[in-house]
């Protein structure tokens, strides 16, 4: 087990000013793995004075100045990868395949895209008699969350020093080990100290105190919407640019002329990567009603093959959820749809066969689903299907905008022209047409209370930069 005692700060590891620990466990094992400082608003001061008093210097570096670093950063990421892989493994409990593929392998992608993005980003324009400069927003407060652990620390991270910003990073309290080898690759790379510095620590104490803190300039949050809306309050307070990447409640919807099995085939895969923890995920597939039960099986016969295992083993394809308590919330929502009048017809709330140690949730996919149960409205985040009959194309767009959130969608159809159709009139930020491939260069973000500004590409390093006009 390891027992770390210290952040990283101002270049430097040192001695958290926290006595508290957090607690690192295995999701699959439920043993200890590691402990990390639960540091408070004392160390988030140390930060946070690191990075004011780095941001102008390392504000006014050339763009050339910072892609030295940024790149000796990505060959850090692609050294490290597997090891990397495997720490997400033990903390979050990812298959070791996906933590590799996904986990690993994602988030260099997104830091080398930074590199070209900033190679030839414009940072001057000339308008009429103004000369406008894109300049660095300041100290930023970056909040990530455990279920993509890295890759939103990438997210955030690389566009921020990019643009010029210091940073303080606050990693989600159950993948802080990660966050560390992270740091390290930060430290190697040889950023000025103070240009990036993490505390790990709880949302309620640390998260609070950053976001809080009157001399961090933006605050870039990922998490669920309930706490986003807090955190956007705070930050009104204080005056602060926000963006905040919230929850989904996706709706994969397939209409008439489709190939039916692809479609459905690829929802079930789709809702099943990385244990149903992903804030895109289709958790809500939208079928004909004359080809309803036909979609009901395709799915329930392809949630079959996920079976829970030991996500160190290549050969599974389903692991833990990331604590005792996501589990039971994800457990509750699948006895409460069955409640509330859905059909069960693969996996269910008991615990798997074969496993009584784990934080562990069946493949579950549940039919005759309506649009006003709590299933179909709410963010379950955990390995569940819901499938829901529509009359027409009105009915399923209906449907597919019938709920807070506006994060992503799928759209299927016999040619692209008519699913990227019905796509334009969906209130959410992207869309996949007929199976289109995840775009780490396109902006990523969310409608209503999915969210607020944009990551990954150019926008995402935009939303780290300020205007600034001169006028001649």
């Amino acid at each position: 087990m390891q027992q770390h005692t210290d952040q990283y700060i101002d270049g430097a590891w040192r001695p958290s000013l926290a006595e508290a620990r957090i607690e690192v466990l295995n999701p699959a094992t439920e043993e200890l793995v590691a402990t990390v400082p639960a540091g408070g608003a004392a160390d988030v001061d140390a930060a946070v004075a690191a990075a004011r008093a780095a941001a102008r210097s390392w504000g006014r570096t050339t763009r050339e100045e910072r892609l030295v670093p940024l790149g000796r950063l990505c060959d850090g990421l692609a050294a490290r990868r597997q090891e990397i892989a495997e720490t997400v493994v033990a903390e979050l409990g990812s298959p070791i395949r996906f933590a590799t593929a996904v986990q690993a392998t994602l988030p260099l992608t997104v830091a080398r895209s930074y590199l070209d993005i900033l190679a030839k980003y414009e940072f001057e324009e000339q308008v009429a008699n103004s000369t406008v400069y894109a300049e660095p927003a300041g100290v930023v407060a970056a909040v990530t969350p455990w279920n993509y652990p890295l890759h939103q620390i990438v997210a955030k991270v690389v566009p921020a020093l990019a643009a010029g910003c210091t940073v303080v990073l606050k990693p989600a309290e159950y993948t802080p080990l990660v966050a560390r080898l992270f740091a390290e690759l930060v430290h190697d790379a040889g950023f000025p100290p103070g240009v990036f510095n993490l505390v790990t620590g709880v949302g309620t104490e640390a998260g609070a105190a950053l976001v809080e803190h009157p001399d961090v300039d933006l605050v870039s949050f990922t998490g669920s919407t309930a706490v986003g809306r807090a955190i956007g309050a705070a930050a009104g307070r204080g005056v602060k640019r926000v963006a905040l990447e919230l929850g989904g409640k996706s709706a994969n919807v397939v209409l008439p002329g489709a190939d039916l099995a692809r479609a459905v085939k690829a929802n079930v895969a789709n809702v099943l990567a990385n244990s149903g923890q992903t804030c895109t995920a289709w958790t809500r597939l939208l079928v004909h009603r004359d080809q309803y039960e036909e979609a009901v099986a395709i799915a329930a016969e392809a949630a079959a093959t996920y079976l829970p295992g030991d996500p160190a083993l290549a050969a599974t394809r389903l692991g833990p959820v990331a604590s005792a308590s996501q589990r039971e919330r994800v457990r509750a929502y699948i006895t409460g749809a069955v409640a509330q009048g859905a059909r069960l017809v693969a996996g269910g709330a008991q615990a798997p066969e074969g496993l009584d140690r784990g934080y562990y949730v069946r493949a579950t996919v549940l039919a005759d689903v309506t649009a006003e149960m709590t299933v179909a409205q709410e963010e379950v985040f955990g390995p569940v299907l819901s499938i829901l009959a529509y009359r027409d194309e009105e009915h399923a767009l209906e449907i597919a905008n019938g709920t807070d959130y506006g994060l992503a969608g799928g759209v299927w159809a016999a040619d692209n022209e008519t699913a990227a159709a019905f796509a334009r009139r969906m209130d959410t930020g992207q869309v996949d047409i007929n199976g289109g491939r995840f775009n780490p260069a396109a902006p990523f973000g969310g409608y209503k209370s999915s969210g607020v500004g944009r990551e990954l590409g150019r926008h995402g390093l935009a939303e780290f930069l300020q205007t600034k006009s001169l006028q001649f």
